[in-house]
């Protein structure tokens, strides 16, 4: 497997997401804004994106319609992982190509189950 991306702004969220993946053997890497996953995009294909809709500036959202329309990347499995709860953000996330909705905080059994759903374990 290459590797996972961690999209959110909140290092400490990345931090324990990363720590998390490892428990898998995934390797992880971070992207603390949207800008800096773009740059990670751009040279390199995650086998799957991890991904926070609230962020500064350009949000999940327009991150998952980037992804989605982006031939060498459009496959990819995209968990989005927020603290945002209401169920017209998940159907919306689902609606617009996302594999999974995880609500932080992450548990492991519900990261497991999203993991083994996007056939990376």
């Amino acid at each position: 497997m290459s590797f996972a991306l961690v999209i959110d702004d909140n290092k400490q969220t990345t931090d324990v997401l990363i720590q998390m993946l490892n428990l898998w053997n995934i390797s992880a890497r971070p992207a603390l804004s949207p800008g800096a996953a773009m740059a990670v995009l751009g040279r390199d294909t995650p086998a799957i994106v991890f991904l926070d809709i609230n962020m500064p500036g350009v949000d999940g959202f327009e991150v998952l319609a980037y992804l989605r329309r982006e031939p060498r990347l459009a496959k990819i499995p995209v968990i989005i992982v927020t603290s945002d709860d209401q169920p017209e953000t998940t159907k919306r996330a689902m609606d617009e190509g996302a594999t999974a909705v995880i609500i932080k905080p992450v548990m492991a059994e519900i990261l497991e189950k999203v993991l083994k759903k996007a056939k990376i374990i």
